[in-house]
């Protein structure tokens, strides 16, 4: 009897540390799934910190006007431009920004405000406000 209950508990142990090897496998895979997603994550297009503003300007059309957007103080405002016109945006803040717009696609423009107040983005050449940002502290 003494035997037996030792075979049924050596027995046990073995089954236990099987499963117990199969499943850290499996975490080993999920963590190995987890980790090539977090990295597929990563290599997307980051979002800038900050405040960001999508502007177009196409066929006329110049997307967004006179939007209302809020921004902080010494933190980055981040202006990517799609245009088929060249135009000039001019940024009237403390201190000032301009910044030359070509007609082409994908282009990126940074600044940051220095004084808190309201900031007008203005496309020139169009005579358009593009946004107004209320800058605090």
């Amino acid at each position: 009897m003494k035997y037996g209950r030792c075979a049924a508990v050596t027995g046990a142990a073995m089954l236990f540390l099987t499963v117990g090897c199969s499943s850290a496998s499996d975490t080993g895979s999920s963590t190995a799934a987890t980790s090539s997603a977090a990295e597929e994550s990563s290599v997307a297009d980051p979002q800038p910190a900050g405040t960001v503003i999508d502007v177009t300007i196409m066929g006329g059309d110049i997307s967004p006007t006179n939007e209302r957007l809020d921004a902080v103080v010494g933190e980055p405002i981040t202006l990517r431009v799609n245009s088929d016109t060249t135009d000039e945006l001019h940024i009237h803040s403390v201190p000032d920004h301009t910044f030359e717009v070509e007609a082409k696609a994908d282009q990126t423009f940074e600044f940051t405000v220095d004084v808190p107040g309201s900031v007008a983005i203005e496309l020139h050449h169009a005579d358009r406000t593009v946004a107004t940002l209320a800058v605090r502290p």
